[in-house]
């Protein structure tokens, strides 16, 4: 993989760059690691738990967990080939050394606690390294102290227990509740390892340092046959498994959940209020994410997932919500932090307000979602079976209604992504029903509603003016979204949504190959990552490939050359080159394997809505 090279990395008020950190993840929580050697987040022990280290939020009080060369350096770092472990060279004026950082699994899968390892090899010359460890108060609710043990020092951080566990050659010079730092010296061949072991409410195990440093191997090995595992082999081969096994790090293991991404309130501008929480699991990114699981052939993901899904919305009786708890909870309304926010951006919120609204889309997700995996030679059981034809007539009976849209916007308007996607999703309904897997009695109804929503969408949704379908009807602003509906184009009217996407980029890419969510936005926000990989799959699937091949180049061009080792957040500047938002962001990775999927596949139109 791509090296990601830094000078002595300089901080801005304490910030790192939100595009310069590299995650390491063990299928339950995910850390970020900037390239001075600084975990700034870390959510323990699942990624929705309160944060350990949260100095990425507020970077005079948050907590992190430091290991950096002293003097100045120069930073070299990598993941390994086909793998999520995280390797980093420090080059000082008196030597070389390497850092190999994994969050710990085993042969059998996570482990019962979490195991945070931080292997330090000496390469050449001889390094000084410093190490501080400074616990997260959690937003002033908890206050961090230290206690003797029989076998070293434990800290209590709330329900949490963790140790350092470390080599014998480090050096500990402070040891208090508010701190621990410690210093030692690596020479060319030498090995040095510090843990980080963390329980809740649990005993905690010790394991001997030996066989935490033979884990990160084990970690690497389970990482690397999972990648080999998949089954892709279309064009951008190397961008498509580091975005897989970005978008594994969101899979939580313990109930099979597809978070949004593992982090909360990292702003989609710098000093706005657009910071949200996005720890939960959606269910438009999950499908989506599935999607991108299927084309790549990860069919335990694929099925932890989809099982995950219609589980928790049977539970809720059968009411969609746009996004639950990791559990499969109602997430709680949003309360704001005591907390500085990144670079000042305010507020630091815990919870999502989406969760309550009505987003239309969401029918059109679900059953998109069981037609790829009927298509991919699987079955229905019949409570899913039934959940679906229920789904498909409650789209038939609420499409006239308004919404929040599929941006999650406070105005409710009549979106016209939102309709087009109840129109597939009752074009999918049909097919399902034709073919068996759900029941026929209402075919008729939803051929005849399908009908009607095409010619509410075509009278109301189509602007003359700018020759594109609309935002929402009545007005002439556009929406970047609308590439992720490409088959209803190709159903309809092509030539009106290859018109579309023209308009697109004329009025939403500002002359760039990335794309502002919708019109106007660009004041309060930066460019959205997957829109622009939205429509290189639209065109692919609507036949145009040259243009899909050229636009998908750009984007690769302007994303993957400045220095970030394509560990992508929600948004991209193009005005300074840095990087916005949450990360890692699933719609960010997903819709690059998707747009790669696109273009290597030949598939005559008129194929399944979505290409099986």
């Amino acid at each position: 993989m791509k090296n990601q090279s830094f000078p002595r990395h300089a901080r801005i008020d304490g910030y790192a760059g939100l595009g310069d950190y590299a995650a390491i993840g063990d299928g339950r929580s995910v850390a970020l690691i900037a390239p001075d050697g600084a975990i700034d987040w870390w959510c323990a022990p699942n990624m929705d738990s309160p944060p350990l280290f949260d100095r990425i939020l507020d970077a005079k009080a948050g907590g992190y967990f430091q290991i950096e060369p002293e003097g100045d350096y120069c930073v070299h770092r990598k993941y390994r080939d086909n793998s999520n472990v995280l390797e980093t060279c420090y080059e000082t004026a008196s030597g070389k050394v390497r850092f190999t950082e994994s969050l710990n699994s085993n042969h059998a899968g996570r482990l019962p606690w979490c195991e945070l390892a931080r292997r330090v090899e000496g390469l050449e010359g001889e390094v000084k390294l410093k190490m501080t460890f400074m616990p997260g108060s959690a937003a002033c609710t908890r206050s961090p102290w230290l206690a003797d043990s029989r076998i070293g020092k434990v800290i209590h951080i709330g329900d949490l227990m963790a140790m350092l566990h470390t080599t014998e050659d480090i050096d500990f010079t402070r040891s208090d509740d508010d701190v621990i730092e410690a210093s030692f010296t690596v020479h060319a061949r030498s090995r040095s390892m510090i843990a980080l072991l963390v329980s809740d409410k649990e005993p905690l195990a010790v394991p001997p340092i030996e066989k935490i440093d033979e884990r990160i191997e084990i970690s690497h090995q389970m990482w690397e046959m999972w990648t080999q595992d998949l089954s892709y082999d279309g064009l951008f081969p190397e961008h498509v498994k580091r975005s897989a096994l970005a978008l594994k790090f969101l899979l939580y293991s313990p109930t099979g959940a597809l978070a949004a991404a593992p982090t909360t309130s990292l702003p989609e501008g710098i000093g706005g209020e657009k910071n949200y929480d996005y720890r939960y699991a959606w269910i438009r990114d999950a499908c989506l994410i599935i999607r991108a699981f299927a084309f790549i052939g990860a069919l335990e993901e694929c099925k932890a997932a989809f099982s995950w899904l219609t589980h928790t919305i049977v539970r809720h009786q059968g009411k969609l919500r746009a996004c639950y708890t990791l559990d499969g909870e109602v997430v709680p309304d949003e309360t704001y932090l005591p907390l500085e926010g990144y670079k000042g951006s305010k507020p630091v919120r815990i919870g999502n307000n989406a969760q309550s609204q009505q987003q239309l889309s969401m029918f059109g997700d679900m059953l998109d979602t069981a037609l790829l995996f009927v298509h991919a030679g699987h079955v229905l059981d019949l409570t899913t079976s039934r959940l679906l034809a229920r789904l498909a007539n409650e789209c038939a009976d609420s499409w006239r209604q308004d919404d929040s849209g599929i941006w999650e916007l406070p105005e409710r308007e009549h979106y016209t992504h939102s309709k087009m996607a109840c129109w597939i999703t009752l074009d999918i309904a049909e097919k399902l029903a034709k073919d068996g897997h759900i029941e026929t009695t209402w075919v008729e109804r939803w051929s005849r509603e399908k009908d009607r929503i095409r010619d509410w969408i075509e009278s109301h949704c189509w602007s003359e003016k700018k020759q594109a379908y609309s935002f929402y009807a009545g007005t002439d602003r556009l929406d970047a979204s609308l590439g992720l509906v490409w088959y209803y184009g190709m159903k309809v009217d092509p030539q009106r949504m290859i018109s579309t996407y023209e308009m697109l980029v004329e009025e939403l890419g500002h002359g760039t190959p990335m794309l502002y969510r919708y019109s106007d936005v660009e004041h309060e926000e930066s460019t959205f990552v997957a829109c622009a990989f939205w429509l290189v799959e639209a065109w692919a699937r609507l036949g145009e490939q040259e243009k899909a091949t050229a636009y998908m180049d750009q984007i690769l061009e302007c994303l993957c050359d400045k220095g970030n080792v394509e560990t992508f957040n929600e948004m991209f500047d193009v005005r300074t080159g840095e990087w916005r938002g949450n990360v890692p962001q699933g719609l960010s990775h997903l819709s690059l394997i998707c747009a790669a999927d696109a273009l290597s596949r030949n598939r005559e139109k008129g194929d399944t809505p979505w290409h099986r």
